[in-house]
């Protein structure tokens, strides 16, 4: 009875915690299902820890301080998180990857490193950053200091001989490429060796970012000597560079539009969403890309 009173108080919601599927003929009592409790539990601590904080917050309030929460556990119902959701849509894909490799490109600052671990995560996939890769092989050599020191031609070399062995040599990885990757077409020919997936952020957004995080980590734009306030160097700068590769990045597989994103879930600004979101969205862009070439 008390279990009935907790499940009529959950009403459906897009952001709801309960999955209304898991209360259909759950086994009881088994030593199974207490695992996937466990389980569940523990990758809901995961997906909080992607959500921003003031999401965080809401959710354990609506999660673990409702008293009738223990009473729906109690029945073999689980409680449902973005990471659920990102878990579901990755299995949904993966026998259908049969084994390729994911490459996320898209402009500087558009989260491909953070979404790609996720991604990686949720696949059971190995994850590599294209920069960070570089740099170890450059015995530590930041990005900034490889454009300062060697110049940005020999860092586009480094890129390619990274892409090019990452294609060649490993498998199931998830890769974030370095925004500049999509200009040079030998690139292509590596990164198509996977599923591409584009991560389309609008430039007001990217430039948001970028000045509130600093622009030394980023070469092409740590030069700029135009002045005025670091959010209109990184839009005006961000918009010069996005005339040189925009075009280049409609070669990806899938494409991932933080603005469709943002409308699909009825938020105000491309800020409100969390990468595992995103990550969502990229399974499933990237089972439309494989159920167009099943058909061909």
């Amino acid at each position: 009875m008390e279990a009935a009173t907790a499940v009529q108080r959950f009403h459906y919601s897009p952001s709801s915690w309960i999955d209304w599927r898991n209360f259909e003929g759950k086994p009881r009592g088994s030593l199974r299902y207490s695992q996937r409790i466990k389980e569940n539990k523990r990758l809901r601590v995961i997906a909080l820890s992607h959500l921003q904080p003031d999401k965080r917050r809401d959710l354990r309030q609506r999660s673990v301080s409702d008293k009738n929460s223990s009473a729906l556990l109690e029945t073999g119902d689980l409680l449902h998180s973005p990471f659920d959701e990102e878990l579901r849509k990755a299995e949904e894909v993966k026998p259908y990857l049969n084994g390729r490799s994911m490459y996320l490109v898209g402009m500087m600052g558009s989260g491909k490193t953070t979404v790609g671990k996720i991604m990686a995560k949720a696949l059971g996939y190995t994850f590599f950053d294209c920069d960070t890769m570089i740099e170890e092989a450059m015995n530590g050599t930041s990005v900034a200091e490889i454009f300062e020191h060697f110049g940005e031609s020999v860092f586009r070399e480094k890129e390619t001989e990274t892409l090019k062995k990452l294609s060649l040599m490993y498998h199931q990885v998830v890769v974030s490429t370095g925004g500049g990757a999509v200009i040079r077409p030998i690139n292509w020919k590596y990164i198509h060796k996977g599923i591409s997936i584009w991560l389309d952020v609008p430039l007001e957004a990217l430039a948001q970012r970028i000045a509130a995080v600093g622009t030394n980590s980023r070469p092409l734009l740590h030069d700029d000597e135009s002045g005025g306030d670091p959010h209109t160097v990184a839009f005006n700068r961000l918009s010069t560079i996005w005339e040189t590769r925009g075009e280049a990045y409609t070669n990806a597989s899938a494409r991932v539009s933080l603005e469709n994103i943002t409308s699909k879930h009825g938020y105000r600004n491309v800020s409100d969403l969390t990468p595992t979101e995103i990550a969502v969205e990229a399974f499933e862009q990237v089972q439309c890309f494989l159920n167009k070439e099943d058909k061909y």
